[in-house]
């Protein structure tokens, strides 16, 4: 590398400013868990990460949900990772989380690089399936006798109920507590936002999934949480479409090669081309760039094989 390259290296660097991400745990820690499981927790450009599987992360909720335990779950894509590093509004406002999963392949090459892998993607859009089938096994405390009840909130207008559909069909004994899909600019309606409220208590859920779009997922369940503080709060996208199958998923071979972001650009690209081409693709450089620095230069966070 010539002296021009590492010189704009070391600008980049020196740009590249961490975050303080709050959290109650530190880098390299095992978070508790109800059922004695633990894993790691690694840092990405100060962001911690759970280094956990899906099937990790499925049996804390279940062990958290049998003891009264809500909680919340991030699972970050490349765009979340990019809004967590730069946007101190959305860092705050996604600080109280309880887990914060690797959805998005980037984000493993990233932890790669910087020697601190993480085992595997946790993503929204297979976490529905699975805790919905984990659900189903689930004796709530509030209705003995049966499985774990589910509420689907948001996406577009008939996918909630659809997926709900598809999801008690599939899993004998996952109950759908409730579905709601509220209208484009629903908070600022006080009404709406009561029934909303009084639905939400009403059906008493375990698992809330909620399908808005991200920032806007992750405001509501900050907002909304505490109305059900034993349940478990999960952001999930467009993942109601992908269940009911209006929108296709990329294939499996596309998700290994960390090209899914590819297969929805060429379904949606009015929408997606500056998020992913101009907002996130140069972000993604600045990750990989940072992640092969600290691994350098001994700074990564979290070191060590997740258990």
């Amino acid at each position: 590398m010539g002296a021009h390259g590492a010189e704009l290296i070391f600008a980049m660097m020196r740009r590249m400013a961490t975050p303080t991400f709050p959290t109650n745990q530190s880098p390299g820690s095992a978070p508790a868990s109800a059922g004695g499981q633990a894993w790691r927790r690694i840092e990405l450009l100060g962001v911690p990460i759970d280094a956990l599987t899906e099937t990790q992360c499925v049996a804390h909720i279940v062990d958290e949900l049998a003891v009264g335990h809500g909680g919340w779950v991030v699972t970050a894509n490349l765009d979340h990772l990019r809004r967590l590093v730069k946007l101190d509004r959305y860092r705050a406002l996604c600080a109280g989380a309880s887990l914060v999963t690797a959805d998005g392949m980037p984000l493993l090459w990233a932890a790669r690089v910087q020697g601190t892998p993480l085992p595997e993607r946790v993503t929204g859009s297979n976490l529905i399936w699975s805790l919905s089938a984990a659900a189903a096994q689930f004796e709530g405390q509030k209705s003995p006798g049966m499985g774990g009840s589910v509420f689907l909130l948001g996406g577009d207008p008939g996918t909630a109920e659809g997926a709900g559909k598809v999801l008690e069909k599939r899993y004998p004994g996952a109950r759908v507590a409730g579905t709601a899909c509220p209208p484009v600019g629903f908070e600022q309606d006080a009404a709406l936002v009561a029934a909303l409220r009084a639905q939400l208590v009403a059906s008493r859920p375990d698992i809330v999934l909620v399908a808005l779009g991200s920032p806007k997922q992750e405001q509501f369940i900050a907002d909304y949480r505490t109305l059900l503080p034993s349940a478990w709060w999960l952001g999930v996208g467009i993942s109601f479409s992908f269940v009911t199958g209006d929108v296709a998923r990329a294939p499996r071979w596309m998700q290994r090669l960390g090209l899914e972001w590819l297969h929805r650009l060429c379904q949606e690209p009015k929408r997606l081309a500056k998020r992913y081409l101009v907002d996130d693709l140069p972000f993604a450089v600045e990750l990989l760039a940072h992640c092969a620095w600290a691994r350098l230069f001994g700074r990564a966070k979290g070191a060590g094989d997740p258990r």
